[in-house]
């Protein structure tokens, strides 16, 4: 999955300007609507996006080349066919650490198809094969149920795809939602084996390197990923900084202008590989990552990372609503 990163990215800094100024919310009693900076920015259900997450994590371990994998997949895809006409599936071939052939596919979906300015939105739906953060070494072989890495920031997305077909008032910007296969199947420390080079987010690599659309651009991105947990705390990354730090700014204000401050903290954390650091490097789309950040445990990533923890009794409706509306703040902002 994601690592932190040790040593210093030789990728040239993309220095993106795109800035924003921060809003008053103006939230009115029973309605649906919060008026903000005079566009009707619809509400994210966090409930609904917890039934999403519930959803996905009832088919099993979504673990490559297993059935609760194509089952859930096969779910994804319909579920985003009844929010927008355009779904496009890439189906590939990955190659895992261990030599294994990888039936992976992402899966995109479109909003407002024919503007010019668009917006990736990410996450990755597979599970972590390995619970190698367990510290008994006979659990570290057991695939995990990835409530909050991976189901979380999918189950956000699908309840965004949701809230925007339904909406009477849609961005102006064009919205591109990919869901990443194969982030989590990188090589574990366990094994001792040779260390290689990019066995995490293949997923995100074969997509910078084979866009669903010739010629596709996108303004900027936003990557989500354990996005679900308890008091959840989303620090500004390093590789976030170094390719798109006015990005990585202005949806932090942007949280904390509508009311996400606890959730969104202003602390700079250290570099992480993710699925973003091969769209900012292959793809030259600058994308951040909204992650949860705790390193209370000598970790960077939250204390049920790569355990038998990461199950749905850690997941919160309040931190998936938090990321919700501001990614729904920031794209009608647009």
């Amino acid at each position: 999955m994601k690592h932190k990163l040790n040593i210093i990215l030789s990728t040239v800094l993309f220095v993106f300007i795109w800035s924003c100024k921060p809003s008053k919310e103006d939230r009115q009693s029973n309605t649906s609507i919060e008026k903000i900076n005079k566009v009707d920015v619809p509400v994210f259900n966090g409930d609904s996006a917890y039934l999403f997450v519930k959803k996905q994590v009832d088919f099993g371990k979504r673990v490559p080349n297993t059935a609760p994998h194509i089952l859930c997949g096969n779910y994804l895809y319909s579920t985003l066919k009844s929010y927008s006409e355009e779904v496009i599936v890439q189906e590939f071939i990955g190659t895992s650490f261990d030599k294994k052939a990888l039936k992976l596919r992402n899966i995109v979906t479109s909003f407002n198809p024919k503007a010019s300015k668009r917006i990736i939105l990410a996450a990755h739906w597979d599970t972590r094969p390995f619970a190698d953060q367990e510290v008994k070494e006979q659990s570290q072989l057991k695939p995990i149920d990835g409530a909050n890495d991976g189901a979380s920031g999918v189950g956000v997305l699908l309840e965004f795809a949701r809230v925007i077909s339904i909406a009477k008032e849609k961005p102006q910007v064009g919205i591109d939602i990919i869901l990443f296969d194969g982030e989590d199947y990188g090589q574990p420390d366990f094994l001792k084996l040779p260390q290689q080079e990019n066995t995490w987010c293949l997923g995100s690599q074969y997509w910078a390197a084979n866009k669903h659309k010739a010629n596709y651009q996108a303004y900027y991105g936003i990557l989500l990923d354990m996005v679900g947990g308890k008091n959840a705390k989303f620090a500004m990354d390093g590789t976030s900084r170094q390719f798109a730090p006015e990005i990585q700014k202005s949806v932090w204000n942007t949280a904390n202008s509508i009311g996400y401050s606890q959730y969104f903290i202003y602390q700079n954390s250290e570099q992480i590989i993710d699925d973003h650091l091969y769209v900012n490097q292959i793809a030259k789309i600058p994308m951040i990552d909204i992650i949860e950040y705790e390193p209370s445990d000598g970790s960077y990533f939250a204390n049920t990372w790569h355990t038998l923890d990461d199950n749905l009794q850690n997941i919160d409706k309040n931190s998936l609503k938090a990321v919700g509306q501001t990614l729904l703040q920031v794209l009608y902002q647009e």
